[in-house]
């Protein structure tokens, strides 16, 4: 099979010619397999998708035009209402995300304790550091004052964590620059819960260059130099 080991974008699926050449072409949104409601995704022309592949086959299809530029995963699950995002609660959105990564972090520690493959040897090294001093806050919802205060207490807590998400976005290719299809996996999957991520991540763009640096990255969470 010409196919077998030949890899098309997102979007985009193997065909054989005449002559016996593969090539990519693009996915027929109809031709999608049937997917359950929880794996539908909102794109971002305000329109829900029945999944991944018929957003992607729609989008190569649009390949070219103005629509086809500008169309990209907005968020998982369908398409809702997304509220306003103020500047009060952008303010306070690295504290939540700050407090989320770390416990993120402790829970694949926990299950690594029964199977490994969640974190490196390297990563539960440094991860079993954070855990045993983690006993502080009871997973929850916190008051924002209690995390603030937490964060200036125990600061070096909260450093690899935010260096570990970048670098787990980090990946294609890694350059220590986020992309916005790098952000996609972690924005696509807290939009929903999370509403300031998009303006969040806009913001942490500081030079407008629509990449996102380490340094960058950094600055948002309040992380020093």
């Amino acid at each position: 099979d010409p196919c077998r080991n030949f890899h098309c974008k997102r979007g985009k699926v193997c065909h054989v010619d005449k002559q016996g050449e593969p090539s990519c072409i693009c996915q027929d949104p109809a031709a999608c397999p049937s997917t359950k409601d929880y794996e539908h995704v909102c794109g971002t022309d305000n329109k829900t998708y029945d999944g991944i592949c018929q957003l992607f086959g729609t989008k190569c299809q649009l390949e070219g035009t103005k629509m086809g530029r500008q169309l990209h995963l907005d968020y998982m699950g369908p398409c809702k209402y997304i509220p306003h995002c103020t500047d009060y609660e952008v303010n306070q959105f690295p504290l939540r995300m700050r407090d989320w990564l770390k416990n993120i972090l402790m829970q694949y520690y926990e299950r690594d304790l029964d199977t490994s493959g969640f974190l490196t040897e390297k990563q539960r090294i440094k991860v079993k550091k954070l855990y045993q001093n983690d006993k502080r806050l009871v997973a929850g919802d916190h008051p924002v004052e209690l995390l603030l205060h937490d964060f200036e207490k125990n600061y070096h807590m909260y450093v690899y964590p935010v260096h570990w998400q970048f670098h787990q976005l980090d990946q294609h290719p890694v350059d220590r620059l986020l992309t916005h299809s790098e952000l996609v996996s972690l924005r696509a999957s807290l939009v929903p819960m999370e509403h300031c991520i998009i303006r969040f991540f806009q913001e942490c763009d500081g030079d407008q260059d629509k990449l996102i640096a380490l340094r960058e990255w950094c600055h948002c969470f309040g992380i020093k130099e």
